[in-house]
């Protein structure tokens, strides 16, 4: 399956249910698996972002439409980037990379 980097920017409102409920994490992370994704990592990070996330899904839809779930909720900023692992990079032909 794909595998995608997910950064997450908390939004006010999301701090605010963060600091009220920090299981929330857990939480979205199971609806996200339900939605046909599984989370390979997660971190909380510093300066830029608030989370760190790696994942694997079916396409590249599938990463939209997730994306596109969690946005609208209004408690989270996402960016999305599909990754290669480095072996899957270097032996790719030199037109592919």
């Amino acid at each position: 399956m794909p595998l995608f980097i997910m950064l997450s920017h908390l939004t006010d409102e999301g701090r605010k249910t963060l600091r009220q409920r920090p299981e929330r994490v857990q939480e979205v992370n199971k609806e996200v698996e339900s939605m046909g994704a599984r989370i390979v990592a997660q971190y909380a990070a510093l300066d830029g972002f608030d989370f760190v996330t790696v994942l694997d899904t079916k396409s590249n839809e599938n990463m939209m439409r997730i994306a596109m779930e969690l946005g609208v909720r209004g408690t989270i900023r996402i960016e999305t980037f599909a990754a290669v692992d480095i072996a899957g990079f270097v032996g790719a032909p030199p037109s592919a990379r």
